[in-house]
């Protein structure tokens, strides 16, 4: 198992927190995902790609590196 962070730019409240647990639990892979409104650190066999096509899907205006 692998462990990878993200950076957030421009969360701002709990409901955007919440929609990115959300989208990142539902992929393939994640066995765990600890969101904040700086970033995240995912626990899983996925890839950093489809960590960050999943936010950036949700069209919140959140910056993922």
């Amino acid at each position: 198992m692998s462990q990878q962070s993200l950076t957030f730019q421009g969360v701002k409240n709990a409901d955007q927190v919440n929609k990115i647990t959300t989208a990142l639990m539902m992929l393939d892979g994640v066995d765990s995902a600890e969101v904040g409104r700086h970033g995240a650190e995912v626990e899983g066999r996925v890839k950093r790609e489809a960590l960050i096509a999943a936010v950036e899907k949700l069209k919140l205006g959140v910056n993922v590196s």
